[in-house]
């Protein structure tokens, strides 16, 4: 499928098509035209993508409170990840599992044929690299489909021009679309929002991100008897085509969440990162990132990122105020609690305030669920495409400031021409691969100063 090409765009004109950060769970409950489900009420699922996290989202779309919910149908590029994610969910879950052999489907035409076993109104789960995120998307919008898809969305600008599109497109249709970025579906985050935006903390002068881990991400080399396809799609994490990296892919929630916080998007981005215990990986990462973000009020946001074996684990995230300081995530993503104080250290003395989760609400990725659910039934407005897109640019940016040693802008990353995965709609398991190797099976990795207009 072709998309029209989207004419360039300033920060402030994407801005005000996007709307606010948190706009679409501040307009749940608003009434839109109704795009129902089954007659018989139950709500059917097809998961296009088979991997962990598609297996968990799944099991999270069944236990939903507002059931029936059901999987109907199940794609993959790949048979064996397949077979493994439908035999785990079957034992998990039962009958709730209905996938007969004739409904699982493997290739790179299979998430067509698995949304076409769905009714408008049932729910297509995208849990691929996010490279193939706008093919999907476009093809649920043409079926009439609810959509859930994980973050990121996009890892470029034309993938995020053309994805703004789409997010149109699906608004138009009274579509619900849920983004896997659970931070907007954490309750104490949630709670931390409403108090910083009433002034607990004065104004934001300040926020911090860390995702320290001692595990690394590096990429061992191609086995000699899978294709190029293969083996990149496998190892999505180390291909900017096909996940944005390391970067995006660990980072993204907690920049997500820390703008919604701020309620803007930043301007600019600086960093600095580097390769260093390489051994044979040939990913295109950096094993540490440090980037920061200005926001135009002169704010910043710090994330600093490293993964690295036998270094120390940090990975939370904070903000800091004119009249205060607040804990966003005390650990992980968006772990509780999260709290408020004043001055600028968390000392239990000066606590403000402090979350509270009720019973049940205590995991984000199930109430993501849970939300997207509830708004298909209640038929209340609830779109989150165009933070998804926010975000996944926002965060882009950063690792590209990064990758190229210099400032880049959000209206350049926004419009660059750069498309890292071109005729992805196209792409064969034996066909040309995005990403070339050289004559020693190494790929492209960003060289910061010296190709300072592209990543690599």
């Amino acid at each position: 499928m072709r998309q029209k090409k989207m004419s360039h765009s300033t920060r402030r004109e994407f801005l005000k098509t996007t709307g606010r950060v948190a706009a679409a769970t501040a307009l749940a409950g608003t009434a839109v035209p109704h795009v129902h489900a089954a007659e018989n009420n139950t709500i059917c699922v097809a998961l296009i993508g088979c991997g962990g996290r598609g297996t968990g989202a799944a099991a999270n779309a069944l236990n939903v409170k507002q059931g029936p919910v059901k999987l109907v149908a199940m794609a993959d590029a790949f048979e064996d990840r397949l077979d493994r994610s439908y035999k785990s969910l079957k034992q998990q879950l039962g009958d709730r599992v209905e996938v007969p052999e004739d409904r699982r489907f493997a290739g790179f035409d299979a998430y067509q044929k698995a949304m076409d076993c769905l009714k408008p109104g049932d729910v297509a789960a995208f849990a691929t690299p996010l490279a193939f995120r706008w093919v999907h998307f476009a093809y649920a919008i043409k079926k009439g489909l609810n959509v859930f898809m994980e973050k990121p969305l996009t890892a470029d600008g034309p993938t995020s021009r053309r994805m703004l599109q789409l997010a149109e497109e699906s608004e138009k249709k009274g579509l619900k679309v849920g983004v896997g970025l659970n931070s907007h579906h954490a309750r104490n985050l949630q709670q931390a929002a409403q108090r910083i935006h009433d002034g607990d903390i004065g104004d934001i002068v300040l926020m911090r991100g860390y995702r320290m881990q001692s595990s690394g991400a590096g990429c061992p080399p191609k086995p000699a008897a899978m294709s190029e396809v293969e083996f990149q799609i496998r190892r999505f994490h180390g291909f900017l085509w096909a996940s944005g990296g390391i970067y995006s892919d660990f980072n993204i929630h907690i920049i997500d969440h820390c703008c919604w916080m701020k309620n803007a998007w930043p301007v600019s981005a600086l960093g600095v990162g580097g390769r260093h215990y390489r051994r044979n990986y040939v990913d295109q990462n950096f094993d540490s990132y440090a980037v920061e973000y200005t926001f135009a009020d002169g704010a910043k946001l710090i994330m600093d990122g490293r993964s690295m074996p036998g270094t120390e684990s940090k990975y939370h995230s904070c903000a800091q105020g004119t009249k205060g300081y607040a804990v966003l995530s005390k650990s992980g993503d968006c772990g509780a609690q999260s709290s408020t104080y004043q001055g600028q250290l968390p000392e239990p003395a000066k606590m403000i305030w402090e979350s509270r989760i009720e019973r049940g609400d205590q995991n984000s990725h199930q109430n993501e669920w849970d939300d997207l659910i509830d708004a298909i039934r209640g038929n209340k407005l609830f779109n989150e495409a165009k933070n998804g897109i926010n975000a996944s640019l926002v965060t882009s940016m950063g690792r590209m400031a990064a990758h190229v040693g210099r400032a880049v802008t959000f209206d350049e990353m926004l419009n660059s021409d750069h498309e890292y995965a071109p005729n992805i709609d196209k792409l064969t398991l034996d066909g040309p691969a995005p990403l070339v190797p050289d004559a020693k099976g190494m790929y492209p990795v960003p060289q910061p100063g010296m190709v300072a207009k592209r990543e690599y």
